[in-house]
This record gives C-alpha cells, structure tokens and sequence, in this order.
C-alpha cells in the first residue's frame, strides 16, 4: 500500500477548519428516482474530503448541489455559508468534472486565459502551467491532446481562479503512475495553502493517500464517514489468498466471506474474520495450498460497507 499522509497531522487540521461546504438534510429526486435521501454532509477548511461510492450512489448529484447546478427537492445547501449560486460564492470555487465538452480548436494556453478572466484575482498563467505539468504543451490544442493531458488542462482550468473549495471528480483517469503521483503532491500543496477539496474517485489508494476524512454514500444515504484510518477500522475484516480447487461461487456460500474474486491461479476472498473461513476451506478442500493472510484495507472496508447496505435495502424492499 502506498504511503498516506499522517493521521496526527490530518487530524489536527479537520478539527481547526471553519465550515466551507454542508448538505442538510437534503433530498434530491428525479422524478420517481429518489438519488439523495436526507443527506448531512459537512466540510471544513483545509481538508480533502473524499466521497466515495459505486456508480449511481449519489455522489455526482451531490457535487452538482454543492456547485449549484442542480437544486434540492427540499433541504439545505450551503457553500461558504449561502447559496451555492451566489456569483460571489462561486468566484472561491473551481471544478473539475466530467462532464461538458471544452472547445477542441483552442491551445492549452488560451483555454487557461478563457477561464483565468472569469475570476478577479486569477493565478498567474506561467504558475498555473507548472502546476498541472503543462508547460511543454502550452501551445498543443485541445484536441490534439492525450487522454491524461487533457485531464491536467482541465486540471489546470479548475485551478487557474486560485478557489478556496475545489471539486475534482475523477481527477487522475488515464493518468500514468508517475503523472498520478505528481498531481497528488500538486492536490498536497494546495492543501497547506489552506484550500479545501471535495474528492470524487475510484481509486480507492488514492482517497487513502490524500483524504483527512471520506464518506462512503450508497443509495442515496451517507453510510459511514469518518478518517480514512476510522473508515477501515469499521471492519475488522481480512484477505486471504489461496490456491484451491473450490470455484468461486463454493467460496462464497462459505459463512464469513463478504467477497470472492478469481486472481489467476489463486482465489482472493474478503471476510470478517480469517480463522472460520480458512478451517471451512481445508474441510472442504485438504489439497488448500499457498494459504496468505492480511489486514484488510479501505478497499475491503468499502466492499464490506457498501454491500452490506445493498443487502439491508434489499431486505427491507
């Protein structure tokens, strides 16, 4: 697992910040499609906040509240402490999304400029460019560019108005390794300057490594949230790896297992707890071999949480 920011130093800062950005008690439908139900959501100065969920929990409905693009059915939204519309409130927030097309013609330069002159105070265009990694293709266009460049311009736009809040959803898709791991220490530094982040993302590693605090949002309901280190102290859960001549689907009618993938010639299995699960495999399988156990992490924290809330829904439908 890659190294995270430290637990002492993140939480201190959590617990100084001023509010910046809130759902109370919000519901959004689409129609009959309930996406958010009474959801509390609270972000402090000088966090990164991530929201995580699977598809369709609710996450991108959520960030189009806060920035004001979609209005609740009832509730409130707040975004330094009014309406997320305000055009002054919006001038101290920058986005980055997935969503929207930007023109193709355009160089990477001359779109930092467009944008640049929606804000009063805009960093400068030489700090921008070296912030998001951009400056040997400053003149490329748009559309010439690659996936993982065009997600640094539009990184790049997000940040250009120097925001206090930013949202980035998704913001390291087709990035390389290396790219990936810049940007974050890109997201640190912003951080120390006392800005705030509202993360959207899949890469579980990557809300571990940059999060003060994540909530995990599934159906609509904000399920758990807390540090990333309370996150996974949720479950106790663990990792065993094995070569067995059990097919998946027999491993997980075992009682324990959360989760069960193939991972070439072994079997990686979720569970609360190692020793039943491990003692129900060799009974059923003596030929069991390559037997490894280990702590589980946020992303077993996530599946245990987000499947046991599908499984407490589907009940009670």
């Amino acid at each position: 697992m890659i190294a995270t920011l430290e637990e002492p130093q993140n939480m201190q800062r959590a617990s100084s910040g001023a509010l910046v950005a809130s759902l109370e008690g919000v519901i959004k439908n689409y129609g009959e499609v309930r996406a958010l139900r009474n959801v509390n959501f609270a972000v402090r100065a000088g966090q990164v906040v991530a929201l995580l969920g699977p598809n369709g929990a609710g996450k991108t409905t959520a960030v189009k509240l806060l920035l004001g693009l979609i209005l609740p059915n009832s509730g409130k939204t707040r975004v330094f402490g009014g309406d997320p519309t305000n055009p002054q409130n919006r001038m101290r927030t920058g986005a980055m999304l997935q969503v929207g097309r930007v023109p193709e013609t355009l160089r990477v330069r001359e779109h930092i400029d467009l944008f640049s002159s929606y804000y009063p105070d805009p960093l400068p265009l030489e700090e921008v460019l070296a912030t998001a990694g951009l400056e040997k293709l400053r003149d490329r266009k748009f559309g010439d560019l690659s996936g993982g460049q065009r997600q640094r311009t539009l990184f790049a736009l997000a940040i250009c108005g120097d925001p206090d809040l930013l949202f980035l959803d998704e913001p390291t898709v087709g990035l390389d390794v290396e790219a990936r791991r810049a940007l974050w220490e890109e997201i640190r530094r912003l951080v120390e300057r006392g800005k705030t982040v509202i993360l959207t993302t899949h890469y579980l590693e990557e809300a571990d490594a940059l999060a003060d605090r994540i909530a995990v949002i599934n159906q609509g309901e904000i399920i758990a949230e807390g540090t990333p280190a309370e996150i996974k102290s949720q479950t106790s859960g663990k990792r065993i790896r094995c070569v067995t001549a059990l097919n998946v689907a027999s491993v997980l009618q075992l009682p324990g297992v959360t989760a069960a993938k193939q991972d070439r010639e072994a079997v990686e299995i979720h569970a609360a707890e190692a020793e039943s699960v491990v003692r129900a495999l060799l009974a059923r399988d003596p030929t069991l071999s390559g037997l490894e156990i280990t702590t589980a992490g946020l992303e077993e924290a996530f599946l245990a949480l987000t499947q046991d809330n599908g499984q407490t829904e589907n009940r009670q439908n």
